[in-house]
């Protein structure tokens, strides 16, 4: 698992970064796990637009990840593969149970193809490994962690990303999330022991517009190069307007420091400590 930086060749290979994908050991996935996945274009069921700068990327197929574990409690899994999943940065793990069904979990850093993975009360903690937060000492690194009990794990699901135990009290653990957020989790909730792999991720050079393309994201347009039909930046003559004392959306809603969370949302309460 590492990078790759490539020789300059072009003008976009000179700064490009990827991923070497030293640990992924075979590209053909599991057929039985994949899934048509229907690209939206960023619209909605009306074919109205909501999330600009989206469309086009490339064909791809949804690989069904397990993040529930709780019905394979007690069975021990072998681990058959690790893979590329154009869905996520992640990688994921095919997992064949001893009951011969076959499954793919996120990938956690340090987890081996042919190395054992279990779940439930009996299971051990170490690297792979599904338990309730009340069985994970403080200081554990976890992922894939519940919010409510059974509705499979919800956060701390992207590369690299981990969380921690800080302390137990009652029936609430104090878990810190990558954000720096100290956040009370019910202890029968579930988490996975360590860290999601492929975690130099943030290390990738996308290099020139077309990866992007491929990726479909389209070009993002400043404001300010629009005219002012289409955004309240846009027009002037030249560059004006630059160090405009109020950045604003196309819609005229303020864009930095503006707070858009619910105050009154319910899960508040369970929030020890502010993200930084």
């Amino acid at each position: 698992m590492g990078v790759k930086v490539h020789k300059p060749t072009t003008q976009t290979m000179r700064y490009q970064i990827t991923s070497d994908f030293a640990e992924v050991t075979t590209t053909k996935p599991e057929k039985r796990l994949l899934r048509p996945l229907k690209r939206t274009g960023g619209r909605n069921a009306h074919g109205h637009l909501t999330s600009r700068f989206m469309g086009g990327g490339h064909k791809k197929m949804y690989r069904v990840i397990d993040f529930y574990r709780r019905d394979k409690s007690g069975m021990e899994g072998k681990v058959l593969t690790v893979e590329y999943d154009p869905n996520r940065n992640a990688r994921i793990s095919l997992v064949q149970y001893a009951d011969g069904e076959k499954r793919y979990i996120l990938w956690p850093d340090g987890l081996k193809v042919g190395e054992t993975v279990n779940a439930g009360e009996e299971a051990e903690v170490k690297v792979g490994n599904a338990m309730a937060l009340r069985r994970i000492p403080p200081g554990q690194m976890i992922h894939n962690i519940e919010i409510q009990k059974n509705r499979g794990g919800q956060i701390v699901r992207s590369a690299g990303s981990s969380a921690m135990i800080q302390a137990k009290e009652g029936e609430l653990a104090h878990v810190k999330l990558p954000s720096g957020e100290v956040r009370l989790i019910a202890m029968d909730c579930w988490a996975t022991i360590g860290q999601v792999g492929n975690w130099e991720f943030k290390s990738v050079v996308i290099g020139k517009a077309g990866r992007s393309r491929w990726l479909g994201r389209r070009p993002h347009v400043r404001g300010i190069a629009m005219n002012p039909v289409d955004h309240p930046h846009g027009g002037g003559e030249g560059k004006s307007g630059q160090g405009n004392p109020h950045p604003v959306s196309p819609w005229g809603w303020h864009t930095k420091g503006r707070k858009t969370r619910n105050p009154n949302k319910y899960s508040n309460r369970l929030i020890v400590k502010r993200r930084a």
